[in-house]
């Protein structure tokens, strides 16, 4: 079987712990106004490889990932499920351990094939990066094209399942950044029994210029880029929603 690759990146520092190898995968059916890699959109395109060829690239820095290990993303890795199952598979084969870095979009609770075949996947995935975009349901639609009902399921799933999960969360100013949004987004999240790590990153402008390369609008020209320094107050935000979570659940 043959996966679409958009790019590798042998050395990633911010794609699970340690030091990664880390996969890009071709296609996603979102649409984030914040993107910075829209060149991934498109399905079935991309350098075809199959999972031999991305182990053997693995193998010759295997020695910088003793402390790491492979990274699914994209893109959106879950679109192309059977070619990262047998990725995942080959790797946990190998004592190699698994990231899956992933949106949730692809993610159908309604369909039962395909939850079995996610289970499979989780039996080989070590770590699940999840983005939780936005909160609100229309919002979320505003910001990505896609609904978030499914993203929202399948952390559930995640947490049934005793799956680690770090959440990411990009603030952006004048979206993400509401104080009900990010309190209610920690409520959400405090309420996942696997949760390991929430990652609040601040919106940059630095994707602007790909879009000019690419001949694309950039949706959010003029929304300047998240002061850094008020990540920290809107992170202490999220803390509190899990916090008001996890004392309801222990009563």
């Amino acid at each position: 079987m043959k996966g679409y690759i958009h790019s590798i990146e042998s050395f990633g520092t911010v794609d699970g712990p340690g030091v990664r190898f880390v996969v890009f995968f071709q296609g996603c059916p979102m649409r984030c106004k914040y993107c910075h890699n829209p060149d991934t959109w498109e399905l079935n395109t991309g350098k075809q490889m199959d999972v031999s060829e991305i182990l053997e690239a693995f193998e010759r820095n295997q020695s910088f990932y003793t402390t790491g290990g492979i990274t699914a993303t994209g893109g959106e890795p879950m679109m192309q499920l059977d070619f990262l199952t047998e990725l995942f598979e080959e790797c946990k084969r190998r004592k190699i351990h698994t990231c899956l870095d992933t949106s949730g979009i692809a993610y159908n609770s309604g369909n039962r094939d395909h939850v079995a075949k996610v289970d499979r996947l989780l039996q080989s995935t070590d770590l699940v990066m999840l983005d939780i975009k936005h909160i609100d349901a229309e919002e979320h639609i505003e910001l990505c094209k896609q609904p978030n009902d499914q993203i929202l399921a399948f952390a559930e799933h995640l947490s049934e399942r005793d799956v680690p999960v770090w959440i990411r969360h990009v603030v952006v100013p004048g979206i993400t950044d509401n104080e009900e949004y990010l309190f209610r987004l920690g409520y959400f999240i405090g309420g996942l029994k696997t949760l390991k790590a929430l990652d609040v990153l601040p919106y940059h402008t630095m994707g602007e210029t790909k879009y000019d390369k690419l001949g694309m609008d950039y949706v959010l020209k003029g929304v300047p880029a998240m002061d850094k320094n008020k990540v920290v107050e809107k992170k202490e935000i999220i803390l509190n929603g899990i916090r008001k979570r996890r004392d309801e659940l222990k009563k």
